[in-house]
C-alpha cells in the first residue's frame, strides 16, 4: 500500500497545527479560519486513506494495532472539530492538533511493512462496535487535553502571571463546558458500543463474558467518567478538582487501549 495520502494529512495536520499556534499570537481570524480549513484537509485526506488500507487488507481499516491507532487519530480529529464548531472556539486548536501530530506521526513510525492476516468475518454489528469504542476513547482524550489546558490555565490565574497569549484562551467555565461536552460524547459513544457487543457475543456464543478483562475495565471507565460528571455539578468538586480527575480517568482508557488489549484479554486485541 502506497502511504501517499497519509503523508498528505500527516502535513495538513502539521500545517493545522501551525495556523492554530499563529492564531493565539494574532487577533487575525482568517488564520484561525485556515487552521480549521487545514484540519479538514487532514481530516478528509486520512479517511480516504483509511479506506484504502481497508481495500489493501480486505477487511475493515483497525482490525490491527496500526489500524486501530490510525482510527482513534481520525475519529480524534473528527471529535475536536466538532466541538470547535458547537462552541466557537478555536484557541485550544493548537493543543488538540499538537497532540494529533504526534499521534499520527507514532502510528507511520510503527507501521507494518506487510498487510495483516485477513481476520474472521464478524459482521456490521461488530465493526459498529469497535469503531464506537474507538470514538468514546478519542472523546475521553479530548477530554484529557482540555482538561489539562483548564488546570494550567487556574494555575496561571493564580499566580498573576497573565500574558497577552494567555488572553486568547477561553474562560475557565467555557472550558469546562467543553470538557464536560466531550465526556458526554465519550460516554454515548461507549454505552452504545457496549451495548452491540453485548449484543453481538450473545448471538455468537449465547452468554456474555461479563469477567474478561477488557470488559471489566471499560465498565469501571464508564464508572469513572460518570463520577466526573457529578463532580462538574457539584460545587465543592468543580473546578480544578473535577478536571484533575478528568484528566486522570484518562490514564485507566490509555491503560485499557494498551496493556489490557495486547496482554490480558483473549476476545479485545486492539479496540
Amino acid at each position: 500500500m502506497t502511504p501517499t495520502l497519509s503523508y498528505l494529512a500527516l502535513g495538513l495536520y502539521a500545517a493545522s497545527f501551525a495556523a492554530y499556534a499563529a492564531f493565539l499570537y494574532s487577533s487575525n481570524r482568517w488564520i484561525g479560519r485556515s487552521g480549521t480549513l487545514l484540519l479538514c484537509g487532514g481530516i478528509l485526506l486520512q479517511y480516504l486513506a483509511l479506506m484504502e488500507r481497508s481495500r489493501w487488507v480486505h477487511s475493515v481499516p483497525y482490525n490491527d494495532l496500526f489500524g486501530s491507532m490510525s482510527l482513534f487519530a481520525w475519529l480524534l480529529a473528527v471529535t475536536y472539530l466538532a466541538l470547535e464548531i458547537f462552541h466557537r472556539q478555536r484557541t485550544v486548536g493548537a493543543f488538540v492538533t499538537l497532540l494529533i501530530l504526534v499521534w499520527v506521526v507514532a502510528v507511520m513510525i510503527f507501521a507494518p511493512m506487510g498487510p495483516p492476516p485477513a481476520p474472521p468475518a464478524r459482521g456490521p454489528l461488530f465493526d459498529l462496535h469497535v469503531t464506537l469504542n474507538t470514538l468514546a476513547y478519542s472523546a475521553f482524550a479530548l477530554s484529557f487535553a482540555l482538561s489539562l489546558i483548564y488546570l494550567a490555565q487556574n494555575r496561571v490565574l493564580r499566580a498573576r502571571k497573565q500574558t497577552a497569549v494567555f488572553w486568547r484562551f477561553p474562560p475557565l467555565d467555557l472550558l469546562e463546558r467543553m470538557c464536560r461536552s466531550s465526556v458526554w460524547v465519550g460516554l454515548a459513544s461507549l454505552c452504545a458500543g457496549v451495548g452491540m457487543g453485548f449484543v453481538w457475543e450473545r448471538r455468537l456464543s449465547g452468554h456474555f463474558a461479563l469477567g474478561d478483562p477488557k470488559v471489566v475495565v471499560t465498565l469501571l471507565i464508564l464508572a469513572l467518567y460518570v463520577a466526573y460528571l457529578w463532580m462538574a455539578t457539584r460545587a465543592a468538586w468543580r473546578g480544578p478538582r473535577a478536571a484533575l480527575v478528568c484528566a486522570c480517568n484518562f490514564v485507566l482508557v490509555l491503560f485499557s487501549y494498551t496493556f489490557v488489549n495486547l496482554y490480558f484479554t483473549r476476545f479485545h486485541r486492539f479496540y
